[in-house]
């Protein structure tokens, strides 16, 4: 099916994308029914899935096809029965399906075919043979690329990071990575209908039919980091081993959830599922074993993973290749000011403007799988969110580094032509009431009588006046006269427009549009600007109900504060300590802020640095020498990005040069992973 699916592909190069029923395609088959009389074939009759329509049709069947499944791939089809198949979906509805689940995550089965229980199931087996075909395709393709080696993705994820060029400076970190849980794909267990909930928690999927892909580690691979300590042990302790961060991490005991998730087969998904040690070391064996030295790693809770990694089988290991825990920007806000000064990225050498909170960024997006996954298979579950991450790389990552730079570039100009001539109409219009106003003062004369005759210098201060207002008139008439001669002489301009011309008219009608649009643009940049915003931000799929309701859960947060606030100042007036105002606490960026109205052994409230001013200037200054350490960064990262560019569009040419003429349908296949790595 894959060999009859490149051999349709190469045939559709360059053709327009019709529709399977359309004329042109109708025409082909019979075509080809007419060349075939006379000759072993047959029809087959089948039922037809295409975009907008099903209908019955033939489908011949030639005498070089092998296989009813491949015949009706080279008509673009894909069977839902491998055997005897009675429906068939167009390859244009699969992958028009597939692209929109890929852009938007929740879209569903169901939502896009018409509710018959059979007509989802047959789509969504015909989704996963489509699916395992564009594999098979991208294997051969990664072969005759010679980019099939175990880990080789891993290896050159990020050409940032990997592509390392001759004469380069030495920097403290080779390579950072964030490693975080997420929960929201988690997965109902079915089982648990059947038989008791306990039960169903604690067994592992065993179905044959199991997703596979390279982007997952295997459970016997992760298991050999779980001890039996560590297999249902959170990087939390109860009794917080002595770490003064873990009484701030009590939601994530396992104690107090157990219950909860063991109705869930799968809990969501760990990046580099749940909080377990073995996890996190799993990951970071792997990145160590791919990547070498000199590694900084992120990780939300990354104070106490590092005692776990030291007591660990890889402990040791780790050491040797100088790998560093560190704590993620966002996530340090929870932790104490010890701990944020060991293990913060903002006050880590070495480290530059890095916040290492990648993990919550794509978590942010990929939370849409979550009600498409939440009671699928083992295998769709995982087949979603693999290829979701894969579409996200290929099509998105590097793609959306330009998006907004090219959307707000393309509001900058005007054609020069028109602009030219809306100013010199502008300047006309200025001309004309500069010129109106200056005739007005001139022709206005003050009659003055016996009865309305004022004082000797009441009179001459209204006199300085008029004389000042009429000296104003004649310079802004003068400014605009020149101005006016000015554009005359850069548009050759030789008889100056009036009202009546044909030319102010247009003009006329092109300032008017200018105005128009320029409003629209304006309203355009706010809405699209409060897009961006909310993406970097991660709320860009946050409705309007749901942000209100936001809103108001934080003024009723405020009103808690309040009341906090107000009950703090009586205790600490009651003791002679320092109060606090509602501005102030709500200023406060760091939780390690409350640590110093603490009570300690030594008396720090008084020490320089204990002031809200001093620690700005300290912050600040760790800033300003990570912003240095960036710039060093950024101009290693940058040649490597570029040289990447130029090198890998050279291969792939000539990869594709080397199949051309032995294998054209491989060196299409290649050429169509070329245009979309460029």
């Amino acid at each position: 099916m894959a060999e009859a699916y490149m051999a349709w592909s190469l045939k559709q190069r360059g053709a327009r994308d019709r529709g399977f029923f359309d004329s042109d395609e109708q025409h082909t088959r019979e075509e080809q029914q007419r060349k075939c009389n006379g000759v072993d074939t047959k029809l087959l009759s089948i039922l037809v899935l295409d975009v907008f329509c099903a209908e019955k049709t033939s489908i011949t069947v030639g005498p070089t096809d092998r296989y009813l499944t491949s015949a009706l791939v080279h008509h673009s089809l894909i069977p839902c029965s491998p055997i005897v198949p009675k429906v068939a979906v167009t390859v244009q509805a699969l992958d028009l399906y597939r692209t929109a689940r890929q852009c938007c995550p929740h879209f569903s089965i169901q939502a896009y075919v018409p509710f018959h229980n059979h007509r989802s199931r047959q789509f969504s087996v015909t989704l996963d043979v489509y699916l395992q075909v564009l594999a098979f395709v991208s294997n051969l393709v990664r072969r005759a690329l010679q980019r099939d080696e175990h880990d080789w993705r891993l290896k050159h994820a990020c050409p940032a990071c990997t592509y390392r060029l001759q004469d380069e400076p030495a920097m403290r970190f080779r390579m950072l990575f964030a490693q975080d849980g997420n929960d929201s794909l988690k997965r109902v267990a079915t089982r648990m209908l059947d038989g008791d909930i306990d039960d169903a928690a604690t067994s592992l999927p065993t179905s044959e039919h199991t997703f596979h892909h390279e982007q997952y580690l295997s459970h016997e691979f992760v298991d050999k980091f779980a001890s039996n300590r560590q297999t249902g042990h959170s990087l939390v302790d109860e009794d917080g081993d002595g770490n003064l961060c873990a009484e701030r991490w009590k939601n994530m005991k396992d104690s107090a959830t157990e219950k909860m998730w063991s109705v869930f087969n799968e809990s969501g998904v760990f990046i580099a599922s749940g909080e377990q040690s073995k996890y996190a070391l799993v990951v970071t064996s792997k990145l160590l074993d791919a990547f070498g030295p000199d590694l900084g790693g992120g990780y939300d809770i990354g104070c106490r993973f590092k005692t776990t990694l030291a007591s660990s089988a890889i402990g040791e290991h780790a050491r040797s290749l100088n790998y560093t825990s560190l704590v993620n920007a966002f996530h340090g806000h929870a932790h104490n000011r010890l701990c944020q000064l060991d293990n913060l990225t903002t006050y880590v050498e070495g480290l530059g403007l890095e916040d290492l909170e990648g993990c919550e960024r794509a978590f942010s997006k990929s939370n849409a799988l979550a009600s498409s996954t939440r009671y699928a298979s083992i295998f769709h579950r995982r087949q979603a969110i693999a290829y979701y991450f894969e579409h996200s790389d290929e099509m998105e990552v590097y793609a959306n580094l330009n998006e907004e730079r090219l959307y707000l570039k393309s509001l900058l100009r005007e054609p020069p032509e028109e602009s030219l001539q809306m100013e010199y109409w502008q300047r006309l219009v200025n001309l004309a009431a500069s010129r109106q106003a200056l005739e007005t003062i001139l022709s206005t004369w003050t009659v003055v009588t016996a009865q309305t005759a004022a004082p000797i210098w009441s009179d001459s201060s209204a006199t300085r006046k008029r004389e000042t207002m009429r000296r104003h008139a004649q310079e802004n008439y003068e400014k605009d006269l020149k101005a006016v001669q000015e554009l005359e002489g850069r548009l050759g301009i030789t008889r100056r427009w009036v009202p009546g011309d044909e030319e102010w008219q247009a003009a006329s009608r092109l300032v008017a549009n200018r105005k128009y649009q320029r409003a629209l643009d304006n309203v355009e940049r706010l809405v699209v600007s409060r897009i961006f915003e909310l993406s970097k931000m991660n709320q860009s799929g946050t409705g309007y109900k749901l942000r209100k309701h936001i809103g108001k859960a934080l003024q009723t947060c405020s009103a808690a504060i309040w009341t906090a606030l107000t009950q703090f100042n009586t205790a600490a007036k009651n003791l002679g300590r320092r109060t606090l105002e509602f501005d102030e606490v709500v200023e406060y960026a760091f939780l390690a802020d409350f640590d110093l109205l603490r009570d300690t052994w030594q008396d720090i409230s008084t020490r320089p640095w204990a002031s809200p001013t001093a620690r700005l200037a300290i912050n600040t200054y760790f800033k300003l020498c990570r912003a240095e350490e960036e710039v060093v960064r950024l101009n290693v990262e940058i040649r490597r990005v570029v040289t990447y560019l130029v090198d890998e569009d050279r291969y792939l040419r000539a990869c594709e040069g080397l199949y051309e003429d032995t294998n054209p349908m491989l060196a299409y296949q290649i050429s169509r992973y070329r245009t979309i790595r460029s």
